[in-house]
């Protein structure tokens, strides 16, 4: 009793609050939630109570908060540039929008077919706008249009932002479990996955043909990137069952999905199913042409956001996430871009490596290529063996150790140093067995390991330098799955062990020998206590790794130990 009229009042609540989003920003998520347990609510509720007509009410209401968001979110955009700073954009408060798209799947899905409706009666005449505008433009950036077009390029973006962000988000909302499946939703994800891949495809061809000029708007990027990881969690685990029997390449010239399912069981599970109505309604080509439509997304992002290491870092998440997927990962090799990023994944064919800040993105992006390169049949399909992939790294690693200990400190070496360490700290990171760890090992010995101690000792006081080292160092001395496991005869434990402790050693020393910084220095931590937390780690690993025999340098009067 009186619940009708309590949703009633609810519903006016949250709608008056949607309206006026710029006083409830960090409040609207906790609305949503209060409708999501609504709708969560609702397969509970008898019928023979009555209360019926209360779920057909709840599902009116639903509607109207719903649209009311999608409207509000679309006009705070104009509103935010009309304002000229005096408000801010709701878009870059990243917890408060995760927090948001977390708690819509759930209110959408409920009304899907309706709400789905809704968008794409946004999504398309602003697609098409947006088409026209940069038809218009072509190649030439944004910031060289009049006034009028960019601040009406501004808008139409930041509503496509959102809008990306909600299809992602609904579409990243599909159960796979049996009893919230709802019948035909699937086609519905297609109907809203298709305007997503037509945007994502508008702006590459832009970003491409302008040779990196024509740059959408950075928070329309992540809002893409934001759609892609939800629909990888969502239709990317069953890619490898869908590929059964086809020996398709990358350019679209594959079985189409009702072939290639003829060519599995008889009779498909009904997820088998579900997910052959998807790709036929997306009318985009089967999966492998999809996802190569959102790889080589990917991988011109690398290549023409440098210097944004948002979106470099959420690309790069992305294409680990996939890499670390069996049936993903088995998809990438086949792809021509992934061939082309193990082929140059050096800083002249993606400029991102050479941007100081993105000295971590170095670590992620090669730990992922060789994860992909090492995976069964991956140098196969990749075109490239271990040896030539290291080739570049190799190539810097020579250059470094010809050079004497002045000319090592010289400031053009930071960089070098720093990118080649993080980046075989990435690659070591993805050895996993005994094979691929003495592949490593052979072509950094002995000719390369010597250099690391010289490193050590003549660039001891460079945080930035050293830290590199101790962390690719660490990764390497680590016996994770036994991997550092030689034959009994080798003496390349030994070896391992002994650089290991001319590194610390080197270091030790010198900052045995540099003045302690005085009581309350801010920086202490990263002067001198971060080093040496790291030389115990490292010293841990190497004594810990159980693949040298400790008597041996006793015996040989060998003072490493």
């Amino acid at each position: 009793e009186g619940y009708m009229e309590w949703l009633e009042l609810a519903a006016s609540f949250t709608v008056q609050s949607i309206r006026n989003w710029q006083y409830s920003t960090n409040s609207i998520h906790y609305l949503l939630s209060l409708w999501g347990r609504l709708v969560a609510a609702v397969p509970y509720v008898r019928p023979e109570t009555g209360a019926q007509g209360h779920v057909q009410h709840l599902e009116k209401q639903v509607l109207l908060v719903v649209e009311t968001y999608i409207d509000s979110m679309l006009g705070s955009v104009e509103a935010v540039l009309r304002s000229d700073g005096a408000l801010e954009n709701p878009l870059e408060d990243e917890g408060s929008l995760k927090e948001q798209m977390d708690r819509l799947p759930v209110i959408c899905r409920f009304q899907y077919g309706p709400v789905a409706q809704m968008i794409l009666a946004k999504f398309d005449p602003l697609l098409a706008q947006y088409q026209d505008l940069m038809g218009r433009m072509g190649t030439s950036p944004t910031s060289s249009a009049p006034a009028d077009i960019q601040q009406q390029m501004a808008i139409i973006e930041g509503q496509m932002t959102w809008l990306t962000y909600m299809v992602g988000a609904i579409v990243g909302g599909h159960s796979w479990s049996s009893a919230h499946m709802g019948e035909g939703e699937e086609t519905i994800d297609a109907s809203l996955s298709r305007r997503a891949l037509q945007l994502a495809q508008g702006v590459d061809y832009r970003l491409t043909s302008s040779n990196g000029a024509g740059r959408a708007d950075p928070q329309l990027e992540l809002a893409l990137l934001f759609y892609f990881q939800n629909f990888r969690r969502v239709y990317m685990f069953m890619w490898d069952q869908m590929s059964a029997g086809s020996n398709s390449g990358t350019t679209g010239d594959s079985l189409s999905v009702g072939m290639i399912v003829a060519k599995l069981d008889s009779a498909p599970s009904t997820k088998q199913k579900i997910y052959q109505r998807m790709f036929e309604h997306l009318g985009m080509g089967d999966h492998t042409v999809v996802a190569n439509i959102i790889v080589t997304k990917m991988g011109n992002n690398l290549k023409f956001w440098p210097e944004e290491q948002e979106i470099v870092g959420k690309t790069l998440e992305l294409l680990h996430d996939m890499a670390g997927g069996y049936s993903s990962s088995k998809l990438l090799l086949t792809l021509d871009t992934v061939r082309f990023l193990a082929m140059h994944h050096t800083e002249d064919q993606f400029p991102f490596l050479a941007i100081p800040g993105n000295v971590r993105h170095r670590t992620t992006f090669h730990a992922t290529l060789t994860r992909l390169l090492l995976s069964p049949n991956g140098e196969e399909k990749l075109g490239i063996n271990f040896d030539q992939f290291m080739e570049p790294i190799v190539a810097t690693l020579t250059k470094l150790r010809t050079l004497s200990p002045q000319e090592l400190r010289s400031e053009n070496c930071r960089r070098p140093l720093i990118g080649v360490f993080r980046d075989l700290r990435g690659i070591t990171a993805s050895l996993h067995n005994r094979k691929t760890y003495s592949a490593l090992f052979d072509i950094l010995h002995p000719n390369h390991l010597p250099l690391l101690a010289k490193v050590a000792d003549v660039w001891y006081d460079q945080t930035d330098v050293v830290i590199s080292l101790l962390r690719f160092l660490h990764e390497f001395c680590h016996n994770k799955a036994n991997r550092v496991n030689f034959d009994q005869s080798s003496p390349n434990g030994i070896l391992l062990f002994r650089c290991t402790s001319e590194v610390v050693c080197a270091y030790g020393r010198r900052l045995m020998a540099t003045p302690q910084p005085p009581p309350g220095d801010p920086g202490i931590y990263k002067k001198r206590y971060k080093g040496l937390s790291l030389s115990l780690h490292v010293l841990n690993s190497a004594l810990g790794g159980n693949y040298v025999c400790f008597g041996v340098f006793e015996l040989y009067n060998d003072k490493a130990l």
